[in-house]
């Protein structure tokens, strides 16, 4: 008798045991389910893909965007040597230092030293902007500007009165290649007026017109 009551005892548990697991992993799932859930759907994971897969997209746009400014304005132009009679020219107006490469490079690069580089960088971004003929590509490259140079929000935010900054707001509803020609104007005649002395007064310009000049007599 006592050998049948443990085993009607162990067919029971046997029974119950089943059940009882099933119930606890039901209500381990369903637990998992409350705390991890997110954006409204159940994601049932241990980090959220959701947030992940948005991170993901705005990584990917945010690299975007810095790829094709980079692709659409090089560190330096390509340009021959200057000669001593394009150097000495420079000096007659800021509009013959302007018109070339090897100008806009050593004016660049005097820039840089005044951390002002990004006037130089903008007035180039507009220049290849009034290239452009497609529509795409006129408002990517329009929002890339203003994103990279207009923006407060930015580093390389060049300096702008409030009616221009009105004017390219108006602008930017419809883009197009003469969006930002205030603004380019407005930067040109502050680049001529504060920075254009300095740099012919700088070591930059004195050691290219030496070295030219050296070379010069020498031949």
């Amino acid at each position: 008798p006592m050998g049948s009551e443990r085993t009607e005892i162990r067919k029971r548990q046997m029974a119950t045991t089943p059940e009882t697991s099933g119930a606890a992993q039901a209500q381990l799932s369903t637990g998992n389910q409350g705390s991890n859930a997110c954006c409204f759907c159940w994601c049932c994971c241990c980090s959220c893909s959701c947030l992940t897969v948005r991170n993901q997209e705005e990584e990917r746009a945010r690299r975007t965007s810095h790829e094709l400014q980079a692709e659409g304005i090089p560190n330096c132009e390509e340009s021959p040597a200057p000669t001593l009679e394009e150097v000495n020219a420079w000096a007659q107006s800021f509009d013959k230092l302007m018109l070339t490469p090897a100008g806009r490079n050593a004016f660049r690069e005097f820039l840089r030293t005044e951390f002002s580089e990004e006037n130089m960088l903008f007035w180039m971004a507009c220049e290849e902007l009034k290239q452009e003929s497609n529509k795409s590509v006129i408002e990517e490259k329009a929002r890339l500007i203003y994103e990279d140079y207009i923006s407060i929000l930015s580093p390389k935010e060049v300096s702008l009165d409030s009616r221009v900054r009105e004017v390219i707001n108006r602008n930017m509803l419809e883009p197009s290649q003469h969006t930002f020609d205030d603004a380019q104007l407005q930067i040109y005649t502050l680049m001529h007026r504060d920075s254009y002395p300095r740099f012919m007064n700088s070591a930059i310009y004195k050691d290219l017109l030496q070295s030219l000049s050296e070379k010069s007599t020498e031949a």
